[in-house]
């Protein structure tokens, strides 16, 4: 079999969820929200069922949505995109990703990865046959750190993946580091895969830039989209890639052998979606903001320290704040099985040595009840373990 893939492990997401089924708990772990998007899209869905147009689409997507997501790029960032030459849609990001870097990495390349990192990111560059470079972002700030991101540029990097704003860390990058990294991904004559699934989940006046949108990256830039992100349907499994005409055969051939094509009545829904208002966009933050804001107080009032949050659907708590003096690992699974509350452990995100083993993560994307309910279950808990000792001694 397969040495790689018989290496590497289950999804860390498989694991905590179907550890929290198991024990009951509420799971702020994965990243998908418990309550549908928006009507109308769900319903276009199921209209598009019963309109006779349910064969084999075109590969790269339905005309309906690659028009769609060529709009969206010039209505939020002024990119101009031939719908027909440069728009592939996917069956979710993680298939686009991986189209992406199909469509450019050979065996024996190098590829720029930045850790924290989503767990499938790794596995893939490996399975290609190139060489990954990690650069690690440190926290609570998560700051780009320029020279070491400069070392790892060398004459066999072919790309870079990008995720901003980002997973788990909720750090959206700014202007300036932006443009550092177009500047070496020019020099070194390099590509970038820019994973923007969290693209319109950004807080308290912060701006997603896509690096596309930048001098000299246009041909150089692969960006994706997530629909299941958009429009809290994770299920549904919609991405979207944009990228030059030169890139983009290649990565409808890499498509082409992963998954063909994606459900057509999704795709009209979703194009449907990507044509509702900005007051539709303008809610969405808004709405996430409020439940980023009702678990990071709610967690500080507990005695966690927590990291800021400008993007994105997570809040990264230190676990050390509250006492905890195990891993983060054992923490997940601790209070998982005796708080019934679920996170993900940050050294997931991780590939290389040494990460910090302190940090847990907490989906927000979920109702506000559910939310509160939640931190009276890891308050009791928190409570019963500063009981414990005091009984003890008793």
């Amino acid at each position: 079999m397969n040495q790689l893939l018989s290496a590497t492990g289950t999804t860390i997401f498989t694991v905590m969820s179907a550890l929290a089924a198991q024990h009951g708990a509420i799971n702020l772990g994965q990243g998908f929200p418990d309550y549908d998007g928006p009507a109308d899209v769900i319903e276009a869905a199921a209209a598009a069922l019963k309109d006779g147009r349910n064969q084999y689409p075109p590969m790269t997507g339905v005309p309906e949505l690659r028009r769609a997501v060529a709009e969206a790029n010039r209505r939020f960032y002024g990119l101009e995109v031939d719908p027909d030459r440069e728009v592939v849609v996917t069956s979710g990001a993680t298939e686009a990703i991986t189209a992406c870097l199909m469509a450019v990495l050979n065996p024996g390349d190098e590829c720029v990865l930045i850790e924290p990192l989503y767990d499938t990111y790794l596995p893939v560059v490996r399975l290609l046959g190139a060489t990954p470079r990690l650069v690690r972002l440190a926290p609570p700030k998560w700051e780009l750190p320029r020279a070491e991101l400069a070392a790892a540029f060398g004459p066999r990097t072919k790309a870079i993946l990008l995720n901003t704003p980002m997973n788990p860390t909720g750090k959206v990058f700014t202007a300036a580091e932006l443009a550092f990294l177009a500047e070496l991904i020019q020099r070194h004559d390099a590509y970038a895969v820019c994973d923007e699934v969290y693209e319109h989940l950004t807080y308290d006046g912060w701006r997603h830039i896509p690096l596309m949108s930048l001098p000299g990256m246009r041909g150089r830039c692969m960006r994706i989209g997530s629909a299941g992100k958009t429009f809290s349907l994770t299920g549904w499994k919609v991405g979207y890639v944009t990228c030059d005409a030169a890139l983009q055969p290649n990565v409808a051939k890499a498509h082409q052998n992963l998954t063909f094509t994606t459900p057509p009545n999704l795709q009209r829904a979703v194009a449907v979606g990507l044509a509702k208002e900005d007051a539709y966009f303008e809610s969405l933050s808004a709405e996430l903001a409020a439940r980023r804001d009702l678990l990071t107080q709610g967690l500080k009032g507990l005695g966690f320290a927590t990291l800021p949050v400008q993007g994105s659907y997570f809040v990264t708590a230190d676990i050390r704040s509250i006492g905890y003096a195990g891993d983060d690992v054992a923490f997940c699974r601790q209070i998982t099985e005796e708080a019934k509350v679920t996170a993900i452990p940050v050294t997931a995100f991780y590939a290389g040595e040494n990460p910090p083993n302190h940090y847990a993560r907490f989906a927000f994307c979920k109702n506000e009840s559910v939310l509160r309910e939640a931190l009276s279950r890891l308050g009791a808990w928190i409570e019963a373990r500063r009981a414990a000792p005091r009984a003890a001694s008793a």
